[in-house]
């Protein structure tokens, strides 16, 4: 079957969209009036104003959902012409503005390069826009052929591992758990024949298991074959990362999965009203609360809430939060389908 008629096929499949009414698409256009240049640059405030592969992703998904073809081609070009400059189908992870080279770092992290090819097979499939399949196609090959590794403790399972220059050996490999969205990865895997990519997928939901029920969600682990190790260089902690846990298996229909019961009890230990914990040590202590709503909302939809959005709420918030608040929205919509 041609993959334009598969992918045309594949519509009747897809699950319920948000009901989009004026406080929904308001709130969408304030998100994209703040954080989106004119040139389709996804502006992270928060963190130096840089651009991240993960943040145009993240734009271009929501451009899907909110019917924007102008801020989804607009967010496209920006990415070709900046971060897509590797030499395979995978980008660049961060654009730096204040650099003469303006990329300090040439390696790809995986989830930017995942949600891209979602957003692109979202557009043809759900949308009709006349975007080229092969950019999702190749880049769905290369996570696949690059980012992929075999878990130490069970060869015959797959790893998604957080980039395709990541520490990846036969004892051990590193992985941030909140690179899995499941539901984008079987998607992905079904439109563009890799069968490996839904088996990892189907491991990650097992791995995230595994790290619920040792009481720390973090942001990297090191999988080895005794088990989860600190990672080398990185802080062992479950923080702004991890975060984004629920809000995929939300997304993926896995509201019941133990691992976003595991994130509700840590975001609810916060000790203010209205505020939840966004950052845990190892130990268990709490060491960063927030009441900002793109943080509220993840508590929101970890508990099967209706996410609200309202323009407002993305006036003073920074980008991130502001982020998850969309997409939190956008999960638990989609998944009442």
């Amino acid at each position: 079957m041609r993959r334009r008629t598969m992918i045309a096929g594949m519509a009747a499949l897809a699950v319920a969209r948000p009901a989009l009414g004026l406080e929904q698409t308001g709130a969408w256009q304030a998100w994209r009036d703040r954080f989106v240049a004119p040139d389709g640059r996804v502006i992270d405030d928060g963190n130096g104003g840089i651009s991240h592969s993960e943040g145009q992703a993240y734009g271009q998904i929501l451009a899907e959902v909110f019917d924007d073809r102008e801020a989804f081609e607009r967010m496209e070009r920006w990415t070709r012409d900046h971060i897509a400059n590797r030499q395979d189908a995978l980008m660049s992870w961060k654009w730096d503005p204040s650099r003469p080279d303006s990329i300090p770092d040439w390696h790809n992290a995986t989830d930017g390069d995942l949600l891209r090819a979602w957003a692109h097979l979202r557009a043809a499939r759900d949308r009709g826009w006349p975007v080229d399949q092969e950019v999702p196609a190749a880049i769905t090959r290369d996570i696949v052929g690059l980012c992929l590794a075999p878990d130490p403790r069970r060869p015959d399972a797959l790893l998604l591992m957080p980039g395709a220059e990541a520490l990846s050996q036969p004892d051990r490999v590193l992985v941030n758990p909140s690179y899995y969205h499941p539901r984008a990865m079987r998607e992905l895997a079904d439109a563009y024949g890799q069968p490996d990519l839904a088996r990892a997928a189907d491991h990650g939901e097992t791995l995230l298991a595994e790290l619920a029920a040792t009481g720390l969600l973090p942001d990297w682990v090191t999988v080895t074959p005794k088990g989860f190790v600190d990672p080398r260089d990185h802080d062992y902690r479950s923080s702004y990362d991890a975060l984004r846990i629920p809000i995929y298996l939300a997304w993926s229909g896995r509201g019941d999965h133990p691992a976003v019961a595991g994130m509700a009890t840590m975001l609810a230990r916060a000790d203010l009203p209205d505020h939840v914990a966004v950052r845990v040590e190892a130990d268990g202590a709490v060491t960063a609360i927030s009441n900002e709503p793109g943080y509220r909302a993840i508590a929101q939809v970890a508990s099967d809430q209706i996410v609200p959005l309202s323009p407002g709420d993305f006036a003073t918030q920074p980008y991130f939060p502001a982020t998850l608040q969309m997409l939190a929205y956008v999960a638990h919509a989609e998944s009442r389908g």
